[in-house]
């Protein structure tokens, strides 16, 4: 049986929505015009957006991802499973299938080709180092400075900024005392080069004009045979291009420096940057039952090396700064100059102060020995100050290597690699140290 219900006694609940889809009638032409006070919801809908809420709909469109994009693909370990059987009880085995039994390694196949693939691959290595000895340079020097500057960027993550942040810092802190250094420095030397040009000329009029020369010239013709030496020197063509070849090849050793620093700074930045994840692959490529051993003697050796780097740069500043306060009383000629060849100079341990002190000593001749004298026993009596009070309540957090061994360290860091190797001498010297005696003989001692 079905009910009729008249259509007039409808309730309100049976309506259309006003959002629903059915179209509603067409209003009235003088509707659009109706300002009467009878409807608010009109005029309020009709007023416009604000600027805050426009901001908002511009900002949340642009969080919206790009439609069609996706992540950028990373590379990532896999995931660590305490063994085989667990992984397989667990289900969590590789997509690849479980790896195959290994191959005993007493078998001749095994030994001979192993051992081929050995002497193969030091031939490529020895081949590939021989060749890209500059390189190498470069990144052994980007990974000193990014381990020197790890400390700073984690104290500045300890004080509530970003990683990031206190990357960025870190390196323009670093790339504006190099871009002060050459400021300093090239000026300077155009400086003294064209002095030098200018008075050249002088020299040697004032050399020909005196009683010396006269007499030298007068037994033994000196004047004609340095004539016909510049004679033989200007028409000789291979002489003349002897001297373009100088030329050219000091601009691309300066041309050669400069991308060589702008090389480190990069890699620095990108070391510094990825700090963390290498020392994650690195840690991950040890066995499992060693991992553990290998991050706390990792870590250790990081942060010595941080810790020496800092301290060392420190030591350096505080060295520098007492140097050119004591040429600026002195009126030693040039004093930012040299201190900046002071602290450079101070980076290398144990002899770099004590020369230091000479350079400086020997141009303060220029100006008397009293005030050479003087600088003398004031910059050696503060390397004394330095090693005995300064040094050890700066290093005391970073390496501990005995005077026999860093003496050699460094005279053999310097012989291979110059500069640089007896930067790293030290430290290499201290992570050398530090493993001998907690591997080796931890080892022996078991035996």
């Amino acid at each position: 049986m079905t009910e009729h219900t008249d259509p007039s006694m409808r309730g309100a609940e049976d309506l259309p929505d006003a959002d629903s889809s059915q179209p509603l009638p067409a209003p009235h032409p003088g509707a659009a015009h109706n300002t009467s006070p009878q409807h608010p919801e009109a005029q309020n809908t009709a007023k416009p957006k604000g600027r805050p809420a426009v901001l908002g709909a511009v900002l949340r469109r642009l969080r919206q991802p790009i439609p069609g994009a996706q992540p950028r693909l990373r590379f990532e370990f896999p995931p660590e499973h305490p063994d085989n059987a667990e992984a397989e009880e667990t289900g969590d085995t590789e997509r690849f299938g479980p790896p195959g039994p290994r191959i005993s390694t007493q078998h001749p196949l095994y030994l001979g080709f192993m051992g081929t693939v050995g002497v193969g691959l030091a031939l490529l290595v020895y081949w590939i180092g021989s060749h890209t000895t500059q390189l190498l340079l470069w990144i052994v020097a980007a990974l000193f400075i990014a381990l020197g500057l790890d400390p700073v960027v984690r104290w500045l993550e300890g004080r509530k900024i970003p990683r990031p942040a206190g990357i960025l810092v870190s390196v323009s802190v670093l790339m504006l005392a190099v871009v002060g250094f050459f400021a300093t420095l090239i000026p300077t030397i155009v400086e003294q080069v064209t002095e030098l040009v200018k008075q050249a000329p002088v020299w040697v009029r004032d050399f020909i004009n005196s009683d010396f020369f006269r007499t030298l010239d007068n037994q033994f013709g000196v004047r004609d045979r340095i004539q016909e030496e510049l004679d033989k020197f200007v028409k000789n063509p291979e002489a003349m291009s002897g001297i373009f070849g100088g030329v050219l090849g000091f601009g691309s050793t300066v041309a050669n420096g400069l991308f060589g620093t702008l090389i480190v700074l990069v890699l620095s930045l990108y070391f510094l940057a990825a700090l963390p994840a290498m020392k994650r692959w690195g840690y991950r490529l040890a066995p499992r039952s060693r991992r553990h051993r290998v991050e706390a003697l990792s870590e250790e050796i990081t942060r010595s090396v941080g810790n020496y780097v800092i301290g060392q740069a420190v030591v350096a500043l505080l060295n520098a700064t007492f140097a050119f306060i004591v040429m600026s009383i002195i009126g030693v000629p040039f004093a930012v100059l040299l201190a900046f060849i002071v602290a450079l100079l101070a980076f290398i341990p144990l002899v770099g102060g004590l020369i230091a002190g000479v350079l400086v000593t020997l141009i303060t001749l220029t100006l008397g020995w009293q005030s050479a004298l003087a600088y003398a026993i004031c910059y050696f009596a503060y390397l004394q100050f330095e090693a005995y009070f300064i040094s050890p309540r700066i290093m005391q957090k970073a390496v501990a290597v005995p005077g026999a061994v860093a003496v050699i360290s460094v005279i053999a860091g310097g012989s291979l690699l110059g500069v640089l190797g007896a930067l790293i001498a030290i430290p290499t010297a201290a992570a050398t140290l530090l493993l001998i005696k907690e591997i080796y003989i931890v080892r022996q001692d078991k035996h």
